[in-house]
């Protein structure tokens, strides 16, 4: 009887043991692959931005909990020794409620740079890089932010075409070509990296920057679709080795990967978004140094923002509203 119960106690130990072994290997080998993932998108990605320099930003975390990012969208130009940023972002996440929202800063708003003149807010960023431009958006809109994100437009389309080797969807709403590298037929359609990168910097139309926004607006929805779908959440590994040379951030790796797991498990359902200046707030104009600018009744814009960010309900602006002046 005693042998017979020792011989189950070996059986069930070894059962275990065997059972043990297998979920290492599996771990291992999910390591293996992540691993392995992430270094083939980075040797495939290339060379990217300069990341030398340091990179001095002093931005506050938010009193509430909620977190503040400005995402900019680098173009390094041939021959010039800065970058420019086309796309002015602040985006913000709340924890706390589960909701994203993502406020666009047209570019052409003519506003007090601190230590200079007035100039179009996407000049700071030229003259001194982002912690000017933080400055800048937290001077006249009084929005500070805590952390930032540049993503050189070159990395944009390999991002691209990693996620989404088919292409992303997107309904192209008219003929684009000007001045965007390619040339996009309207209607619904899957655009690969460069084409997407087109869509959403094509602004040569009667909605200018403001249509040029609301589809990067339209895009970062479409692209966080992709990410948070099962094909996203798969090449997740090889995605961040090809984002890793295009990206520059001030936010630590294991703030990084929190935030990052945070968004995937709870998975916010809308974008809220919203585009500053807002409608009935702006006038066109024009500076004898600065060329073409928007002048802006900055008390205004101010609310608009305090009430975007802390009320529970959705106050999207819709590019239609806002192309033509008050």
């Amino acid at each position: 009887m005693n042998s017979r119960s020792s011989n189950k106690k070996k059986r069930k130990v070894r059962k275990r043991r065997v059972f043990l072994f297998i979920v290492l290997i599996l771990i291992l080998g999910a390591v293996g692959y992540v691993v392995s993932q992430y270094y083939q998108g980075k040797r495939e990605a290339g060379e990217g931005l300069d990341k030398t320099k340091n990179i001095e930003f002093h931005g506050k975390k938010d009193e509430n909990g909620r977190i503040n990012f400005l995402l900019l969208g680098i173009d390094k130009r041939k021959n010039e020794t800065k970058s420019h940023t086309d796309t002015i972002m602040v985006a913000q996440y709340d924890p706390k409620n589960n909701k994203v929202k993502l406020i666009s800063l047209m570019r052409d708003m003519f506003v007090e740079i601190p230590g200079y003149k007035k100039w179009k807010i996407n000049t700071a960023y030229f003259l001194e890089g982002p912690e000017l431009l933080r400055k800048t958006i937290q001077q006249n809109f009084g929005l500070d932010v805590q952390y930032y994100v540049m993503v050189d437009f070159k990395g944009f389309e390999k991002i691209v075409d990693t996620l989404a080797p088919d292409g992303i969807k997107i309904d192209v709403e008219k003929k684009m070509s000007k001045n965007i590298g390619v040339t996009l037929e309207p209607g619904v359609q899957r655009l690969n990296g460069k084409e997407l990168l087109g869509y959403a910097r094509f602004r040569h139309d009667a909605e200018g920057d403001f249509g040029r926004v609301a589809r990067q607006q339209k895009v970062i929805n479409a692209l966080k679709s992709e990410v948070l779908s099962v094909n996203g959440i798969t090449k997740a590994p090889k995605l961040f080795g090809t984002i890793q040379p295009f990206i520059q951030t001030n936010i630590g790796t294991g703030d990084s990967i929190a935030l990052i797991t945070k968004v995937l498990l709870n998975n916010p359902d809308n974008i809220e978004t919203l585009t500053v200046p807002v409608k009935g707030s702006y006038t066109n104009a024009r500076s004898d140094y600065a060329g073409a600018v928007l002048e802006i009744d900055q008390e205004k814009n101010r609310q608009a923002i305090d009430a975007f960010l802390n009320n529970d309900s959705t106050q999207e602006t819709s590019t239609s509203d806002q192309q033509s002046n008050p």
